[in-house]
């Protein structure tokens, strides 16, 4: 084996060995304060962050090095929409061929790209046969390296809707996990994917773009059945998530008191007032339609579905702008999978470009997408009492918002997994 390689691999090992360290930044950005801090020390004991100080006040305990960072540091970034077991290669008919067990082998490798690319902690909604459970528990047990993760296990929706497998012939009879129909079945199949490991529900509330036979814009569970499933998992302490592209059921989903709008495609004035209304959150994945559009053909997306998304694809991005600029609560999410997995920083200069600052670009991956999760109170800002993910970009993510692509340091609960 080369040497170089030796070494580095060996380093590596060494880096992720103590949850206790010294990391100096040369500048922190404070997502809360918006302001870089100069020269800081931070503490981390147990993969906690206990202290934050100048670098002139800091008391180093004795026989520890500080970790040497530099470029900017900030808060390990969240993505809220990711599909971690899946690739864009299971695209279309060639979904049908891969198995629940090579689907938590896909995972296990995405985990690792995605964590190295920056991303600490991550919001998996959807997944076959409850793998992203699996995966949940192997990274929580130091098994495989990922992100934090909050999953939902298979996704919930209608006969033959975007949550159904409708690939297969009729004489298969097959219908996919998360299938109910009615109020009652929907109960149901929350509390049975609750059972399982689900950390939250996701529903399919309108049509989508990779599904076959059924478009983005039709309702699929109606308001009645959205009801019962949101009362049913809130009062088992669960969040909801609503897939909904469709204008009248991006509204039927708020009003029955989701927690968060997937895709949110073709938001309406009313449906944004609403989202404001009610505090709902709204995840718009802008990037994607750059991949799908260029890559989607070869990665065998139906045809039907790349011109699904060449019809809605730029009406998204000028609803993004919309609910931005109507006050919406937003947080990042990019739908991986349907991309490359590591590629999630991609998003993040089209949210500049399509109305938002860069720093609310950033505290949508961060202090936003934390509150939507329910974590506010131990990720998406380096602070005192949190987990010690913290990351670290060349160039200055203010000025452009392009460098949070460039990651040369990655930390989380303390242990280092890059450092460039």
């Amino acid at each position: 084996m080369n040497i170089r390689i030796c070494i580095c691999l060996l380093s590596a090992s060494a880096l992720v060995q103590a949850q206790s360290a010294v990391v100096h930044c040369a500048r922190l950005l404070d997502v809360k304060k918006e302001a870089y801090l100069n020269d800081m020390m931070v503490m981390v004991d147990a993969g906690r962050i206990t202290d934050i100080v100048p670098a002139a006040k800091a008391s180093v305990p004795t026989g520890t090095a500080p970790i040497e960072v530099k470029g900017t540091c900030l808060p390990g970034l969240i993505d809220v929409h990711d599909h971690l077991t899946g690739d864009p290669s299971h695209s279309g008919y060639q979904s049908v061929g891969i198995s629940v067990p090579r689907s938590a082998v896909t995972g296990v490798k995405n985990a690792s790209k995605t964590l190295r690319a920056g991303f600490t902690t991550v919001r998996n909604v959807g997944a076959a046969g409850y793998a992203d459970v699996a995966l949940r528990d192997g990274i929580e047990a130091g098994e495989v390296e990922g992100p934090r993760l909050q999953v939902s296990g298979p996704a919930l929706g209608i006969t033959g809707g975007h949550c159904d497998e409708n690939l297969l012939a009729p004489e298969y009879r097959y219908s996919s996990e998360g299938v109910a129909d009615g109020p009652w079945a929907a109960r149901a199949k929350v509390r049975q994917v609750i059972k399982y490991g689900a950390d939250l529900i996701k529903i399919c509330a309108s049509g989508g773009v990779l599904s076959k036979g059924d478009q983005p814009g039709t309702p699929q569970y109606t308001l009645e059945e959205m009801k019962a499933i949101v009362e049913e998992a809130h009062k088992l302490g669960r969040k909801v998530a609503a897939h909904a592209h469709g204008t009248q059921s991006i509204k039927d989903a708020i009003r029955a008191g989701v927690d968060s709008i997937e895709h949110s495609s073709l938001i309406d004035d009313e449906g944004i007032a609403l989202a404001v209304q009610h505090g709902t959150f709204l995840v718009f994945d802008i990037y994607n339609d750059d991949y799908i559009l260029s890559e989607g053909a070869k990665q065998g997306m139906l045809p039907e579905s790349i011109e699904k998304e060449r019809k809605i694809g730029k009406l998204q991005r000028e609803n993004f702008r919309h609910a931005y600029l109507g006050g919406a609560r937003m947080a990042f999410g990019t739908d991986g999978g349907v991309y490359p997995h590591g590629d999630n920083a991609r998003q993040f200069p089209l949210m500049v470009e399509w109305g938002m600052k860069p720093m609310q670009a950033i505290r949508a991956a961060t202090t936003e997408a934390a509150d939507l999760l329910g974590w506010s109170d131990r990720v998406g800002s380096v602070e005192k009492g949190h987990f010690a993910d913290i990351i670290a970009v060349d160039g200055d993510p203010l000025s452009d918002v392009g460098a949070l692509q460039k990651v040369r340091f990655v930390m989380k609960s303390g242990k280092v997994y890059r450092n460039d």
